[in-house]
């Protein structure tokens, strides 16, 4: 019962915040801002619409504190460790909320990736490849990298209901439509989204079960099988779709989303702070 009478309380809240109004002016178009700055305003939001509320902001998470959340789920989990200094770091770094508990719980992990440069490169007229005779270049596996670091958080958060890990795709290896664009000398160039030289989404994909992107999938989804029931978490993966550049204000509307679907599943354990006078 606390826990539905809190997800009306941050609801009611929800819609009386003024939300965004004042963070971004007329210049918000802005592609320079990283994940991490905007990480930043998401905790000042957070700050002003929750002040009841304790938010922090950090980097890095400590391969040993993931270590330890897993020991307190099972003691069979969490005992290798080879490098004792080793860490995760986010993109975008972790925001947390203390609970009434006064433990620290994370409400937002974000990253944001750009990989592939063949839009870039058509417009500028430039060929690509060993003999400098091609449109397009072939998609590397730098994104795979991305795993890991979701992977970690996964691990830490194992004990919770909720996963609000947030990654942020661009560039032409993420294409979800097919696109031209003219070269300088007039000649069209057609990148096809479903071409498996430069399409690197499916490798992604398998971070979220392969449910649909650009959805917040931030609540933990429990899934039955025979006499099972399995918790996945999936990462919330958002892709411009047509190779363009993420601004700003769509980064900070879509991880605010994020971030209050955390608190609404924390709903009881933070519900003596939220309802305090």
């Amino acid at each position: 019962m606390a826990k539905k009478n809190q997800s009306k309380r941050l609801t009611n809240q929800h819609k009386q915040s003024q939300g965004v109004v004042g963070i971004f002016g007329d210049e918000a178009k802005l592609h320079d801002l990283t994940v991490g700055k905007i990480s930043n305003l998401i905790i000042e939001q957070l700050e002003k619409e929750y002040p009841q509320l304790s938010f922090r902001y950090r980097k890095t998470i400590k391969k040993e504190e993931i270590n330890e959340a897993l020991q307190k789920v099972d003691k069979d989990l969490g005992q290798t460790l080879f490098v004792s200094n080793s860490s995760i770091k986010p993109d975008g770094g972790i925001i947390e909320v203390k609970d009434d508990n006064d433990n620290w719980r994370i409400v937002l992990v974000s990253e944001a990736k750009h990989q592939g440069k063949d839009i870039e490169n058509i417009l500028k007229g430039k060929l690509v490849g060993t003999a400098n005779n091609q449109d397009l270049m072939a998609a590397g596996n730098a994104i795979e990298r991305s795993h890991k670091n979701i992977s970690e958080i996964a691990n830490f958060m194992l004990s919770e209901s909720h996963f609000p890990y947030v990654l942020f795709l661009e560039g032409s290896n993420f294409l979800t439509e097919t696109i031209s664009i003219k070269r300088p000398d007039g000649r069209i160039v057609k990148l096809e989204y479903n071409s498996g030289m430069i399409n690197r989404l499916d490798r992604l994909t398998s971070a979220n079960y392969g449910m649909p992107i650009n959805t917040n999938l931030c609540k933990n989804k429990f899934v039955k099988h025979k006499d099972k029931t399995i918790m996945l978490q999936a990462t919330s993966i958002y892709s411009q779709g047509n190779g363009g550049k993420w601004d700003a204000k769509k980064m900070f509307d879509i991880m605010i989303e994020v971030s209050k679907t955390s608190l609404k599943v924390l709903g009881s354990d933070i519900f003596n702070q939220i309802t305090k006078k």
